[in-house]
Formats: C-alpha cells, sequence, structure tokens
C-alpha cells in the first residue's frame, strides 16, 4: 500500500477520454520511492499471483458493464421503434426491425449467460477459471458492443446527437474491449488453455 502523499510518487494529469468521462484516469509515477516493508500486501514472490487473480474479478466486472450497457440501449431502441412513425405505422411494425430486435437480443443474454457461468467458476476457485473468465470477457464484450451499435442504428440520425440518450453506452462501451486485458490477448489466454487438454472441458 502507497499513501498518496508518499515521496517520488505522482499523478498525471487527468486525461481526456472518448468515454468514461466519470472515472479519473491518471498516469502514477514512482520516482524512487521507499515503501515500508509492513506496507506489502502477501508475501514475496506472490505479487503476479495476486495481480492475476484479481485481473479474473476484473474481467467478469468489464463483461458485467458491457451488459448494463447493452440491456439499456436495447430497451431505448424498442422505446424508440414502438414511438416513431414512418409510412403511417410505428418502426416496430417493420419486419427487419423486429429480427434486427431478436438478434441483438440473443446476442445480449449468451452474454448473461456466460457472464454468470464464469462468476460462478471463480466464485467456487474452478481449475478452469482464467480461461472461463477470459471467455466471457471476450464474449460478452464484443457482443455487447454490437447490440449498442445496433440499438443506435435503429435511432437513425437521431442517434448520433447528443440530445438523445443511446450515444454515451456507445461511446463507454467501447473500452470494454480493451480493459483488463484486450480481447485479442483473450484470444490467446483460451487458445493456449485449449492446446494444454486432451479434450476439451466442458462447465
Amino acid at each position: 500500500m502507497i499513501p498518496k502523499d508518499t515521496e517520488g510518487f505522482s499523478f498525471g494529469k487527468k486525461e481526456d477520454k472518448l468515454g468514461w468521462n466519470s472515472q479519473p484516469t491518471r498516469i502514477l509515477t514512482f520516482e524512487d520511492v521507499k515503501v515500508p516493508v509492513k506496507n506489502q500486501i502477501g508475501k514475496d514472490g506472490f505479487g503476479f499471483k495476486i495481480a492475476m487473480e484479481g485481473l479474473n474479478g476484473g474481467r467478469v466486472n468489464i463483461a458485467s458493464c458491457s451488459l448494463g450497457a447493452a440491456q439499456r440501449s436495447l430497451d431505448l431502441a424498442i422505446e424508440h421503434l414502438k414511438y416513431r412513425k414512418q409510412f403511417g405505422k410505428a418502426l416496430s411494425e417493420f419486419q427487419y426491425n423486429q429480427f434486427k430486435l431478436a438478434e441483438l437480443a440473443t446476442k445480449l443474454i449468451t452474454s448473461r449467460l456466460m457472464v454468470r457461468a464464469a462468476a460462478e467458476q471463480l466464485e467456487n476457485n474452478d481449475p478452469e477459471t482464467v480461461a472461463m473468465c477470459a471467455m466471457a470477457k471476450l464474449h460478452a464484450t464484443d457482443n455487447c458492443f454490437k447490440v449498442v451499435n445496433g440499438a443506435l442504428q435503429m435511432f437513425g440520425g437521431y442517434g448520433f446527437l447528443k440530445d438523445y440518450p443511446i450515444q454515451p453506452y456507445l461511446r463507454d462501451i467501447r473500452v470494454h474491449q480493451i480493459l483488463e486485458g484486450t480481447n485479442e490477448m483473450m484470444r490467446l489466454l483460451i487458445g493456449r488453455d485449449l492446446l494444454t487438454k486432451e479434450i476439451f472441458w466442458k462447465s
């Protein structure tokens, strides 16, 4: 643990980001920082293990954040389709929009099921926790981004306006494919896990 007033420890400027604007992001700088032994968390040599265990939970967390953005965006799209009219009928009556809603809802539900399965394995300290958390993060953040993007598309040009409520979700959710390990890294973790098994594991 390093108190913020520790000599040699400083914060960089607050970054101006595309999304996540309610969360301050700064570079942490350490220059010849001396930390007392009593401030050490865990035993010598266990820092990497502690960090990795934190990442598993972080991946479930980021995936869960994606679920929230996707759910709200889908709800907003449904409200809009019922209200907005073209050619004398609500947009919700057009079969194409109904098909798109079905696709988006399916992506959302499969993501939610994967996140819950990963959370359960994490809680039970299952041997497959690392791969399952990576799968949940990969699947949920990729698919929930598609849900939010597809929901915004249903607003047409209105979706791009800040007067309408859906655009912040698109800006905020984009970074979920990067945080807690990029989705390219998730693919690497999953692939390596599969190659160490004689058979594909079952959750």
